[in-house]
Protein backbone atom coordinates (compact mmCIF):
# COMPACT_ATOMS: atom_id res chain seq x y z
CA UNK A 1 0.00 0.00 0.00
CA UNK A 2 1.16 3.52 -0.83
CA UNK A 3 -0.27 6.71 0.66
CA UNK A 4 -0.99 9.79 -1.41
CA UNK A 5 0.79 13.01 -0.49
CA UNK A 6 -2.40 14.60 0.84
CA UNK A 7 -2.68 11.74 3.36
CA UNK A 8 0.85 12.09 4.77
CA UNK A 9 1.19 12.53 8.53
CA UNK A 10 4.00 14.45 10.21
CA UNK A 11 6.83 12.07 11.10
CA UNK A 12 7.59 14.06 14.25
CA UNK A 13 4.10 13.23 15.52
CA UNK A 14 5.34 9.82 16.57
CA UNK A 15 6.98 11.58 19.55
CA UNK A 16 3.59 12.79 20.76
CA UNK A 17 1.85 9.51 19.93
CA UNK A 18 4.24 7.34 21.94
CA UNK A 19 4.15 9.78 24.88
CA UNK A 20 0.35 10.00 24.82
CA UNK A 21 -2.11 9.15 22.03
CA UNK A 22 -4.51 11.80 23.28
CA UNK A 23 -1.78 14.46 23.16
CA UNK A 24 -1.01 13.49 19.57
CA UNK A 25 -4.68 13.70 18.58
CA UNK A 26 -5.15 17.09 20.25
CA UNK A 27 -2.19 18.48 18.30
CA UNK A 28 -2.49 16.75 14.94
CA UNK A 29 -6.26 16.21 14.64
CA UNK A 30 -7.77 19.03 16.71
CA UNK A 31 -4.91 21.46 15.92
CA UNK A 32 -4.39 22.53 19.54
CA UNK A 33 -1.05 23.57 20.98
CA UNK A 34 0.34 25.26 24.09
CA UNK A 35 3.93 26.28 24.69
CA UNK A 36 5.98 25.56 27.80
CA UNK A 37 9.68 25.84 28.63
CA UNK A 38 10.50 22.40 27.21
CA UNK A 39 8.81 23.03 23.86
CA UNK A 40 10.46 26.45 23.47
CA UNK A 41 13.93 25.08 24.24
CA UNK A 42 13.33 22.25 21.78
CA UNK A 43 12.29 24.69 19.05
CA UNK A 44 15.44 26.78 19.58
CA UNK A 45 17.64 23.68 19.29
CA UNK A 46 15.94 22.54 16.10
CA UNK A 47 16.08 26.01 14.54
CA UNK A 48 19.86 25.72 14.75
CA UNK A 49 20.12 22.16 13.47
CA UNK A 50 17.60 22.78 10.66
CA UNK A 51 19.49 25.77 9.26
CA UNK A 52 20.11 24.38 5.77
CA UNK A 53 22.08 27.50 4.84
CA UNK A 54 24.99 25.93 6.76
CA UNK A 55 27.01 23.61 4.53
CA UNK A 56 29.79 21.46 5.92
CA UNK A 57 32.32 19.29 4.13
CA UNK A 58 35.21 17.69 5.93
CA UNK A 59 37.26 15.40 3.72
CA UNK A 60 35.03 12.49 2.73
CA UNK A 61 32.18 13.66 4.98
CA UNK A 62 29.33 15.98 3.97
CA UNK A 63 26.90 17.25 6.62
CA UNK A 64 23.41 18.11 5.38
CA UNK A 65 21.04 20.00 7.73
CA UNK A 66 17.27 20.30 7.56
CA UNK A 67 16.82 17.69 4.82
CA UNK A 68 13.19 17.17 3.84
CA UNK A 69 12.13 13.50 3.76
CA UNK A 70 9.03 11.38 3.11
CA UNK A 71 7.82 7.80 2.76
CA UNK A 72 4.85 6.74 0.63
CA UNK A 73 4.77 3.29 2.22
CA UNK A 74 4.49 4.75 5.74
CA UNK A 75 2.51 7.82 4.69
CA UNK A 76 4.72 10.34 6.48
CA UNK A 77 6.77 13.45 5.81
CA UNK A 78 9.27 15.37 7.91
CA UNK A 79 12.73 16.84 8.26
CA UNK A 80 16.02 15.33 9.41
CA UNK A 81 18.02 17.44 11.83
CA UNK A 82 21.31 16.25 10.32
CA UNK A 83 22.23 13.67 7.70
CA UNK A 84 25.89 12.75 7.53
CA UNK A 85 26.97 11.58 4.07
CA UNK A 86 30.05 9.38 4.24
CA UNK A 87 31.85 8.87 0.95
CA UNK A 88 32.03 5.14 0.18
CA UNK A 89 32.51 2.97 -2.89
CA UNK A 90 29.35 0.98 -2.03
CA UNK A 91 27.25 4.06 -1.31
CA UNK A 92 24.53 5.80 -3.36
CA UNK A 93 24.57 8.76 -5.72
CA UNK A 94 23.69 12.14 -4.19
CA UNK A 95 22.32 14.87 -6.45
CA UNK A 96 24.91 17.57 -7.13
CA UNK A 97 27.80 15.58 -5.64
CA UNK A 98 30.51 13.51 -7.27
CA UNK A 99 31.06 9.97 -6.03
CA UNK A 100 28.80 7.81 -3.87
CA UNK A 101 27.87 8.20 -0.20
CA UNK A 102 26.32 6.34 2.73
CA UNK A 103 23.70 8.43 4.57
CA UNK A 104 23.51 8.36 8.39
CA UNK A 105 20.78 10.42 10.13
CA UNK A 106 21.53 12.17 13.44
CA UNK A 107 18.59 13.42 15.53
CA UNK A 108 19.22 16.16 18.12
CA UNK A 109 17.30 16.22 21.40
CA UNK A 110 17.21 18.95 24.05
CA UNK A 111 17.41 16.82 27.20
CA UNK A 112 18.61 13.34 28.05
CA UNK A 113 17.60 9.81 26.94
CA UNK A 114 13.93 9.09 27.66
CA UNK A 115 12.41 6.10 29.39
CA UNK A 116 10.13 5.42 26.41
CA UNK A 117 10.98 4.53 22.80
CA UNK A 118 9.81 7.76 21.15
CA UNK A 119 13.27 9.10 20.22
CA UNK A 120 14.43 5.77 18.81
CA UNK A 121 11.24 5.31 16.77
CA UNK A 122 11.47 8.83 15.33
CA UNK A 123 15.08 8.24 14.32
CA UNK A 124 14.30 4.87 12.74
CA UNK A 125 11.40 6.38 10.79
CA UNK A 126 13.77 9.02 9.41
CA UNK A 127 16.16 6.31 8.28
CA UNK A 128 13.33 4.36 6.62
CA UNK A 129 12.32 7.49 4.70
CA UNK A 130 15.89 8.00 3.50
CA UNK A 131 16.12 4.35 2.47
CA UNK A 132 12.97 4.67 0.38
CA UNK A 133 14.06 7.95 -1.21
CA UNK A 134 17.68 7.01 -1.93
CA UNK A 135 17.22 3.25 -2.51
CA UNK A 136 19.76 2.29 0.12
CA UNK A 137 20.07 0.43 3.42
CA UNK A 138 20.83 2.29 6.67
CA UNK A 139 21.75 -0.19 9.44
CA UNK A 140 22.44 2.39 12.16
CA UNK A 141 21.84 6.01 13.12
CA UNK A 142 22.53 8.36 16.05
CA UNK A 143 20.75 10.35 18.75
CA UNK A 144 22.51 13.37 20.25
CA UNK A 145 21.31 14.72 23.62
CA UNK A 146 22.01 18.33 24.53
CA UNK A 147 21.90 17.80 28.29
CA UNK A 148 24.43 14.96 28.37
CA UNK A 149 26.41 16.10 25.31
CA UNK A 150 26.54 12.46 24.20
CA UNK A 151 25.79 10.75 20.92
CA UNK A 152 24.20 7.30 21.08
CA UNK A 153 24.39 4.76 18.28
CA UNK A 154 21.06 3.08 17.51
CA UNK A 155 20.92 -0.20 15.59
CA UNK A 156 17.94 -0.23 13.23
CA UNK A 157 16.93 -3.88 13.40
CA UNK A 158 13.88 -5.65 11.92
CA UNK A 159 11.94 -5.59 15.18
CA UNK A 160 12.26 -1.81 15.40
CA UNK A 161 11.18 -1.38 11.78
CA UNK A 162 8.08 -3.54 12.30
CA UNK A 163 7.22 -1.46 15.36
CA UNK A 164 7.41 1.68 13.20
CA UNK A 165 4.99 0.22 10.66
CA UNK A 166 2.53 -0.78 13.40
CA UNK A 167 2.59 2.61 15.11
CA UNK A 168 2.09 4.66 11.94
CA UNK A 169 -0.70 2.34 10.78
CA UNK A 170 -2.56 3.03 14.04
CA UNK A 171 -1.89 6.76 13.69
CA UNK A 172 -3.41 6.76 10.19
CA UNK A 173 -6.47 4.84 11.40
CA UNK A 174 -7.13 7.32 14.22
CA UNK A 175 -6.51 10.29 11.95
CA UNK A 176 -8.87 8.98 9.27
CA UNK A 177 -11.58 8.58 11.94
CA UNK A 178 -10.71 11.99 13.42
CA UNK A 179 -10.82 10.24 16.78
CA UNK A 180 -9.26 11.69 19.95
CA UNK A 181 -8.64 8.85 22.45
CA UNK A 182 -9.29 9.10 26.15
CA UNK A 183 -6.36 8.80 28.54
CA UNK A 184 -5.55 7.37 31.94
CA UNK A 185 -4.13 9.92 34.34
CA UNK A 186 -0.43 9.36 35.06
CA UNK A 187 2.59 11.31 36.32
CA UNK A 188 3.33 12.18 32.68
CA UNK A 189 0.28 14.45 32.66
CA UNK A 190 2.12 16.94 34.91
CA UNK A 191 4.89 17.33 32.32
CA UNK A 192 2.52 17.65 29.36
CA UNK A 193 2.31 21.06 27.69
CA UNK A 194 -1.36 20.39 26.87
CA UNK A 195 -2.52 19.43 30.36
CA UNK A 196 -4.81 22.46 30.66
CA UNK A 197 -6.35 21.83 27.24
CA UNK A 198 -6.54 18.07 27.65
CA UNK A 199 -8.27 18.04 31.07
CA UNK A 200 -7.50 14.32 31.56
CA UNK A 201 -9.70 14.03 34.65
CA UNK A 202 -12.76 14.53 32.46
CA UNK A 203 -11.86 11.32 30.63
CA UNK A 204 -12.83 9.40 33.76
CA UNK A 205 -16.45 10.52 33.40
CA UNK A 206 -18.74 8.26 31.35
CA UNK A 207 -20.01 9.67 28.07
CA UNK A 208 -23.66 10.70 27.65
CA UNK A 209 -24.13 8.02 24.98
CA UNK A 210 -22.86 5.25 27.28
CA UNK A 211 -25.09 6.52 30.08
CA UNK A 212 -28.19 6.46 27.85
CA UNK A 213 -27.41 2.94 26.60
CA UNK A 214 -27.10 1.66 30.17
CA UNK A 215 -30.36 3.35 31.17
CA UNK A 216 -32.23 1.86 28.20
CA UNK A 217 -30.90 -1.62 28.96
CA UNK A 218 -31.87 -1.25 32.61
CA UNK A 219 -35.42 -0.20 31.67
CA UNK A 220 -35.76 -3.21 29.35
CA UNK A 221 -34.60 -5.56 32.13
CA UNK A 222 -37.01 -4.03 34.64
CA UNK A 223 -39.91 -4.45 32.24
Amino acid sequence: MEYQEEDFLLLSGIQHFVFCKRQWALIHIEQQWQENLRTIEGEILHERTHDNSIKEKRGDLIVSRGMGIFSRSLGITGTCDVVQLHRASDGVNIFGRDGTYKPVPVEYKRGKPKDDESDVLQLCAQAMCLEEMLLCVIPEAYLFYGETKRRLKILLDDELRERIKTVFKEMHELYDRRYTPKVKISKSCKACSLSELCMPRLCKNPSAIDYMKKRILQIEVDE
